[in-house]
């Protein structure tokens, strides 16, 4: 790898780690919506909630919601900031591939 890695430069990393927070505050409230869509839906089919059930549908869609969100913003942050591009495939002389 010749050139210097993206998020080693301070002012590059400034604005990844930036845009990454950014995304994860949207999808934090997009979060909550899903919550509150999910509580009501179950709300309008069950009744009223009993209070461990509206916990542990509350943790378990919000938290479901961000991991896909965290992983899908950590791809973002790979690819804009170029660490795509410098994964060295020191296989890809070894493996053939069928046409």
């Amino acid at each position: 790898m010749t050139r210097k890695q993206a998020l080693d430069d301070p002012q590059v990393a400034s604005v990844a780690w930036a845009r990454f927070r950014r995304i994860m505050t949207w999808m934090a409230a997009g979060g909550i919506a899903c919550v509150c869509v999910a509580l009501a839906f179950l709300y309008w089919h069950t009744g009223m909630l009993p209070i461990h059930m509206a916990i542990a549908t509350t943790l378990g869609v919000f938290f479901t919601f961000m991991l896909g969100t965290g992983l899908m913003a950590l791809t973002f942050l790979s690819h804009g900031t170029g660490h795509d591009e410098q994964v060295m495939d020191r296989l890809k002389n070894e493996v053939e591939l069928d046409d």
